[in-house]
């Protein structure tokens, strides 16, 4: 939806920028416009300074959250684009864990016996190394 549609139901609209504007909030008695409404990549974004939500300012008006975003293209498959981790935040946890691993690994060879808390720390090392490698192969 675009924000004309949600600024036609409203009164006392005032644009205050481009692709912004001012109302007075339906969801409330508003005698100065306290809605600040704004269009941004296709997304019409609304907020009541006055403290009203969202989905009451909309039911005010006869819509809902739904009608605040564009439709979804044909060909949508619904899932979240995995973004790659840097290089440079693998390896620092990577030399984390490992500096973990090899003070545990000091502590044993010289006969200090683990407390629990430490070999549940070692399992998660275990598993954030892993999953550094599995990073690595994406």
């Amino acid at each position: 939806m675009s924000a004309s549609t949600l600024l036609n139901r409203l009164d006392g609209v005032k644009q205050t920028g481009k692709d912004r504007w001012i109302a007075r909030c339906p969801a409330h008695r508003d005698k100065r416009p306290s809605l600040a409404i704004r269009e941004l990549d296709g997304r019409t974004l609304a907020h009541c300074f006055a403290g009203c939500e969202t989905s009451s300012v909309l039911a005010a008006v006869g819509l809902d959250l739904n009608d605040l975003f564009p439709e979804r293209q044909g060909g949508y498959s619904g899932q979240k684009e995995r973004k790659p981790f840097y290089a440079s935040d693998i390896l620092r946890c990577v030399a984390f864990e490992a500096l973990l691993v090899s003070i545990a690994a000091l502590n044993v060879a010289r006969g200090v016996e683990l407390p629990e808390e430490d070999r549940k720390r070692l399992l998660i090392a275990a598993s954030r190394l892993q999953g550094a490698v599995e990073a690595c192969d994406e």
